[in-house]
């Protein structure tokens, strides 16, 4: 078994023990969905984990691995950036503010409209 962290472990063994109430039927599904704070969809497949791998079903299988999905730090800030241009360019609330806000910033006078 890999090595696990102990708030992983314990989650788990939360886990394992609603799931065996619930097969035991000493609760129902959705209500061990509700005491480990998923929806009861998320419940059946962690049930067929469960079912499936047994114990080791229960660790979170992305522990370790980057998402595919994440967006890379420089491509973020260049996102950012070109948003924060396109508000300054094409948004009229965005330059009245940036035009007549930022005097007020170093005490000059505001330009009246």
């Amino acid at each position: 078994m890999m090595s696990y962290t102990k708030a992983a472990m314990e989650r788990a063994m939360k886990v394992q023990k609603v799931i065996l109430r619930a097969m035991a039927k000493r609760s129902t599904w959705w209500q061990a969905a509700e005491i480990i704070g998923i929806s009861d969809r998320q419940m059946r497949r962690w049930r067929a984990r469960y079912e499936e791998f047994g114990f080791r079903g229960l660790f979170d299988r992305r522990r370790g691995k980057p998402s595919p999905k994440r967006v890379a730090a420089m491509a973020e800030d260049l996102i950012r950036r070109a948003a924060v241009v396109h508000r300054l360019f094409f948004c009229s609330s965005a330059i009245s503010t940036a035009v007549f806000a930022k005097p007020l910033e170093y005490g000059t006078k505001r330009i009246s409209t």
